[in-house]
């Protein structure tokens, strides 16, 4: 394939959806994963699609399953040598007390948040260093930074997140690969739309 190539995890909807958008405008061909939201990825291959000259695949699978990564990664190598860009997208939330959190929830929030970022770096890697070229960009949080009352899981994920672009940026730059994180603010998403106009502008004052 000679169109550069990009894959974006957790491209349904709000900020994944967008990015996708976004490279596909740019002359890129994107590799569109989600786990659950079938239906709403194939309205942004069809927006895709509808581009002159876009291009893309719907890669399904989840991305906190190392195997399910495994067999992803082998479909996509079907199409291209290598990624040029990875973005790990993937998240979900978790609003409450902690000690109201269950093991399977925690267990969920770091393979969804966490895990997913190491697989996806893990098996894109060995293409971008045998190439010396490629951008991996992390998608994380200002709560990975400053935390989050009855937020805990998700900016402890997040954190890790960060910590994890630092190690891996001066790990795989050596081979000229760009290894960066971006920290969100609150994003007009559906995973936001759980909160009261009240919420929602307390939420807007803190943003840094």
């Amino acid at each position: 394939m000679k169109k550069k190539c990009v894959l974006v995890t957790g491209a349904s909807r709000g900020i994944g959806r967008a990015i996708a958008l976004a490279f596909a405008k740019n002359g890129y061909h994107v590799f569109l994963n989600c786990n659950h939201s079938i239906t709403e990825l194939d309205k942004v291959r069809e927006e895709i699609e509808a581009m002159p000259k876009g291009s893309c695949d719907m890669v399904v699978g989840d991305v906190g399953n190392p195997k399910s990564v495994d067999e992803m990664f082998k479909r996509i190598y079907k199409k291209c040598d290598a990624l040029d860009v990875l973005v790990n997208n993937a998240g979900i939330a978790h609003i409450g007390l902690i000690t109201d959190m269950s093991d399977k929830e925690w267990a969920r929030m770091l393979d969804t948040n966490l895990s997913s970022v190491f697989y996806c770096c893990r098996a894109v890697a060995p293409e971008m260093v045998s190439k010396k070229s490629g951008k991996i960009i992390n998608i994380s949080s200002m709560w990975g930074t400053c935390g989050a009352s009855c937020e805990v899981a998700y900016s402890a994920s997040k954190g890790a997140v960060n910590s994890f672009t630092k190690a891996l940026a001066k790990e795989l730059a050596p081979s000229n690969i760009q290894v960066n994180a971006i920290a969100c603010g609150c994003i007009d998403t559906a995973m936001n739309q759980c909160f009261s106009a009240k919420e929602r502008i307390a939420l807007e004052e803190e943003i840094p």
